[in-house]
């Protein structure tokens, strides 16, 4: 069943959040010619998408590994009592934490994290222990990356029927 956000997005809603993650540079006017619309019916649908949250912000891709952050790791942590990483310190604390992930399973936490060596990477590790278990995973390289959403589908959102379990 849709959620009341999908039915909120029709498919021009769609053509335009497919532009802009192509190039989110693209003036009201140059996303109106891909489109088909006007420059002001373009930009009220994407004053709406922003409003609704669809659309959370603009920012620029940057290469980590050309910007000198050629490391990638996954960090999966388990809080000891009272010394949950999320309540006991802050991100300007862990700047090599670009994204934390709350999980369920027997680690609470998933933390993607980018480091310029080594001895960085270890040095972050060992801050990190001090708020629990941790299991760390290093990436020796990224075969596909990509972090924009299409149209959801129908046939998406439907698990797979079974008929149960059978004596033969």
């Amino acid at each position: 069943m849709a959620s009341q956000l999908d039915k909120a997005l029709d498919d021009v809603d769609w053509e335009i959040i497919r532009e802009l993650q192509e190039d989110a540079r693209l003036s009201f006017r140059a996303l109106g010619r891909r489109i088909n619309l006007s420059a002001p019916a373009v930009g009220e649908r994407v004053r709406r998408l922003e409003d609704l949250g669809v659309i959370s912000g603009y920012r620029a891709q940057i290469n980590p590994r050309l910007a000198g952050y050629p490391l990638l790791a996954f960090v999966e942590l388990r809080c000891a009592r009272g010394r949950c990483l999320l309540d006991t310190s802050s991100a300007t604390e862990h700047p090599e934490i670009s994204e934390v992930h709350k999980l369920s399973g027997s680690y609470c936490s998933l933390l993607k994290v980018r480091t310029t060596s080594l001895d960085h990477l270890e040095s972050l590790l060992e801050r990190l222990g001090r708020h629990g278990e941790i299991r760390s995973t290093l990436v020796l390289s990224t075969q596909h990356e990509d972090g924009r959403v299409s149209v959801p589908r129908d046939d998406w959102r439907s698990a797979t029927r079974h008929t149960g379990w059978r004596r033969q």
